[in-house]
């Protein structure tokens, strides 16, 4: 389940999403959130779905990453489809003692779980095709105004860049330590809750360990290489729109209002 867990890693490559200004990709992801957060019925979320499959295929991230960056919320989308079908009151489709299953649940069932299962994928794509160094220029030019009320706004970036950068490699030391732990006789898979929570400390305590011992290596190579915060840093790489970032907005907008439309016809 670990290895399934792609949230952060990058996938180099040349397709025209991975050429876009890294500040059109994210303004695009929050528009794409708008968007399925908009939708108010199943099919209108079809666009959502339809827009994710382009996406996908013009990025050249093979579908399969789909899968693996979903893996993990599994559990999350068929607990909270439960709730909603059982839980939600309504015109019954199916009653049997005191379980009933509302249209109207199964509706909001259907709708959340697509909802979240786009928004996970659609979020994905920014880290598959933005590299770190152009995801923390774009976070810092994007909040920029917030200069003026004395936000930290390129400390603000780095940090969350660099979060999203050890993802992938706190997964991997994870999952070194429990293969290690299983290999001395530890046994994370048999008895209760607490038992299995006990488990858990003989992992935890070397990744803390191990955590604390990168954020150091990584703060002296910082110190190293004479960083000292965003006062008059520089780019290398200077950020400009081309034509294909207009495209991508005018293709979300138009996409968005498609959603209201359908809204709108099968209310």
């Amino acid at each position: 389940m670990l290895r399934d867990i792609t949230i952060g890693q990058y996938f180099p490559g040349q397709s025209p999403i991975h050429k876009m200004d890294p500040r059109m990709k994210i303004i695009a992801t929050l528009l794409y959130i708008v968007m399925l957060f908009v939708a108010s019925h199943p099919l209108s979320l079809i666009v959502g779905i339809a827009m994710l499959v382009l996406m996908y295929r013009v990025s050249g991230i093979p579908m399969k990453m789909i899968t693996k960056s979903l893996k993990p919320v599994v559990p999350i989308i068929i607990f909270t489809s439960v709730l909603n079908i059982f839980f939600v009151s309504g015109d019954p489709l199916f009653q049997f003692g005191f379980i009933e299953i509302t249209r109207q649940g199964l509706m909001l069932a259907i709708l959340m779980s697509v909802r979240i299962l786009c928004l996970i994928a659609g979020s994905s794509l920014l880290t598959y095709t933005t590299s770190p160094i152009e995801l923390t220029d774009a976070i810092e030019i994007l909040l920029n105004p917030l200069k003026k009320v004395k936000v930290p706004v390129h400390e603000l970036s780095m940090m969350m860049t660099i979060a999203l950068r050890f993802i992938p490699t706190l997964i991997e030391e994870t999952d070194k330590i429990m293969n290690a732990q299983k290999a001395r006789g530890a046994d994370m898979e048999s008895g209760g809750l607490m038992q299995r929570a006990k488990a858990l400390v003989p992992i935890l305590v070397p990744l803390f360990v191990s955590s604390f011992r990168r954020a150091d290596e990584l703060a002296m190579a910082m110190e190293c290489r004479c960083y000292r915060g965003g006062d008059g840093r520089t780019r290398m790489k200077q950020l400009h729109y081309s034509h294909r970032d207009w495209i991508a907005l005018c293709i979300m907008l138009v996409s968005i209002a498609a959603v209201l439309l359908l809204n709108r016809i099968l209310a």
